[in-house]
């Protein structure tokens, strides 16, 4: 089972807020590459994403399930990728001060990928992942970035150096 963790600068519900937007998928799952559909009621139990992997025209098109959803705290799907399987995938995310610790496990639970010896399959699923969370990271962060900046109170225009005296022109006038 191939695991890799990351401290994303952002509040675990920030990571679920990008995990539960279904549209999302192809920016932060290495490998998709579009999405055709998404269930209604994702990312609760037994919904589906409807999705494509691979490079046009070489698309396979393909579909990822929930098995659990626990917000924000972990979230389990089953990503089938045929022609290489299906793979169980775990994302636990904790909180860690201001930040989150996010881990992603993956193993391989159907198909010919069970069948790769475990520690080939390991490492270039951790080299996947490691790009994945990467990107999971930049949409989470920046989420939490642009929530910050819209929650926060405008600061007060600070006056500028000149501000009180007279400009030249004004000077000038009087």
């Amino acid at each position: 089972m191939a695991r890799n963790v990351r401290v994303l600068h952002c509040a675990p519900e920030d990571v679920f807020e990008v995990l539960s937007d279904g549209w999302l998928y192809p920016t932060w799952v290495v490998g998709a590459s579009r999405m055709r559909a998404v269930d209604p009621t994702w990312p609760m139990r037994g919904s589906r994403l409807h999705h494509s992997f691979g490079v046009w025209p070489m698309l396979i098109n393909d579909e990822t399930i929930v098995e659990e959803h626990d917000p924000p705290r972990s979230m389990v799907m089953r990503a089938r990728g045929w022609p290489m399987g299906e793979a169980r995938v775990t994302i636990e995310v904790r909180p860690r001060g201001d930040d989150c610790f996010v881990r992603i496990q993956e193993e391989p639970i159907a198909g010919p990928g069970r069948f790769v010896p475990r520690p080939i399959m390991n490492a270039l699923v951790r080299w996947r992942n490691a790009e994945t969370l990467h990107r999971l990271a930049y949409l989470s962060e920046g989420r939490a970035a642009v929530r910050s900046r819209r929650d926060s109170p405008s600061p007060s225009p600070s006056p500028s150096p000149s501000a009180g005296r007279a400009s030249d022109a004004e000077a000038q006038r009087s």
